[in-house]
């Protein structure tokens, strides 16, 4: 029995600064799970401060890529983007009724940068041809004022919209997108035509500008969804968490809109797995070593913690670490458990504040403070520094989780730079401690055992 593999295509035009069209639908695709295909309508030259020219595909044209696709590969579902012209329309129509496939429908009118992307005489073949024949469509509160005839500003007169599209042009439902709309979340208005249902779906929102290719890369998630043979209502809502994630992690490039970026879907899944298995490596090495070690767990006990690229790590629960700690068990460093992300605030706290400074330093390790440490640290090159939690400012002491960012800022400061060993000489009920960075969890653990080795040798 051969493997099914789902396959959508995406009937759109080319952005030539990557940020939306069929570059942000294909990427989209791909990040889901699904093969992607391409039914091109038109290139334009653009980038994220406008679109300067646009040159329409021949509408023959358009109408051979989907059929092509469809007679061989086969098409599950498809998304529209830019339809300039009612002659591209109508060829697009064609072949999707020819084939069948469930069809998502952008109605692009116009460009992040307020460019039209629509011919003003196509408008109603866009009403007439095209959302009769969709499934799903997902206007913006923009497009839907065009469509519903009356200005979308409020999530009343979204729904009212959406009501009125899905009654008046036929689409199975319609989707009035919140991110135009204000207030803290982004609410999107869902409407059923067969059964007069409204649904909400709710995201924070998030504030950026660069959002070029939202509405293409939700569209395309949608579609990506059915075609893997989801129910529509979970397409849906699993394109709105695609799209938040690509929103929060959206790339700042260009000096206008930058774009979304639809790869964090995949790239956040991929670092997270990496960032596990190189814990578990360096953890294995302490185990190693779990005499040696245990020497110098602190009563606070030791952790060992690891960030996500610096782009992906933005708070504590983006640093895995050991839940538990790292313990000290008959004179043996052992981890309590498999490592985890956004179970410790004390070595992550050290993590993200140095990445602000070198974004490779990702790990770090809290261990017992011993001077013989911080001398053998100094004589094998290493940069080492401190501060002095006495001076604490008392602002900064009455802020909960303040202090250790601070201190860190401390010894950054005085060492001109992120050092590899950081200690301070502890406060009223605060323990000594030293701390070894380093841009893995495996280069961390090899600075500690360098300097333990060294000080056994110097021993005999």
């Amino acid at each position: 029995m051969s493997m099914r593999i789902p396959r959508a295509l995406t009937i759109a035009g080319l952005d030539s600064g990557g940020g939306a069209g069929i570059t942000a639908d294909l990427k989209t695709f791909h990040a889901l799970g699904v093969y992607g295909m391409v039914a091109l309508t038109a290139v334009t030259a653009q980038n994220t401060l406008g679109v300067k020219a646009v040159q329409e595909i021949d509408p023959l044209v358009v109408e051979n890529q989907i059929n092509t696709v469809a007679e061989d590969i086969g098409v599950d579902a498809a998304k529209t983007g830019m339809l300039s012209s009612s002659q591209i329309m109508e060829a697009a129509a064609r072949a999707v009724r020819r084939w069948g496939f469930q069809l998502v429908v952008d109605p692009v009118m116009y460009a992040k940068s307020g460019d039209p992307l629509i011919r003003p005489e196509a408008m109603e073949t866009l009403r007439r041809v095209i959302i009769p024949i969709s499934k799903v469509v997902t206007p913006n509160a923009p497009e839907a004022s065009h469509l519903a005839g009356f200005r979308v500003e409020t999530l009343d007169d979204a729904k009212r919209a959406a009501k009125f599209i899905a009654e008046e042009l036929h689409p199975e439902i319609v989707i009035v997108k919140g991110g135009h709309l204000t207030g803290n979340e982004s609410i999107d208005i869902v409407y059923f035509r067969d059964s007069g249902e409204y649904r909400e779906l709710r995201a924070p929102r998030i504030d950026t500008k660069n959002t070029h290719g939202t509405g293409c890369s939700f569209s395309a998630a949608i579609a990506a969804g059915l075609a893997k043979g989801l129910s529509p209502w979970d397409a849906i809502k699993l394109a709105k968490e695609f799209i938040t994630t690509a929103i929060k992690y959206s790339l700042p490039l260009g000096h206008g809109h930058g774009p979304v970026n639809p790869m964090a879907w995949l790239e956040l899944r991929a670092y997270r797995a990496d960032v596990i298995d190189e814990l578990n490596k360096a953890l294995r090495i302490i185990e190693d070593n779990a005499d040696l070690i245990g020497n110098y767990i602190p009563e606070v006990q030791s952790n060992l913690g690891y960030a996500l690229p610096a782009f992906y790590a933005r708070d504590l629960n983006d640093i895995a670490a050991v839940p538990g700690r790292i313990i000290k068990y008959m004179g043996k460093a052992k981890p309590s458990g498999p490592p985890a992300f956004g179970v410790s605030s004390h070595v992550a706290n050290y993590i993200l504040t140095a990445m602000r400074h070198d974004p490779e330093v990702r790990s770090a390790m809290n261990i017992k403070y011993d001077d013989k440490v911080i001398e053998t640290a100094r004589k094998l090159g290493y940069v080492v520094s401190s501060y002095d939690r006495r001076q604490e400012p008392p602002e900064v002491k009455a802020r909960e989780g303040a202090s250790i960012p601070w201190g860190t800022e401390q010894a950054i400061k005085n060492a001109g730079r992120v050092p590899d060993v950081i200690y301070h000489l502890g406060d009223w009920g605060k323990e000594p401690e030293i701390i070894i960075l380093g841009r893995n969890p495996t280069e961390v653990v090899s600075k500690l055992l360098a300097i333990l080795r060294r000080i056994n040798e110097n021993r005999f």
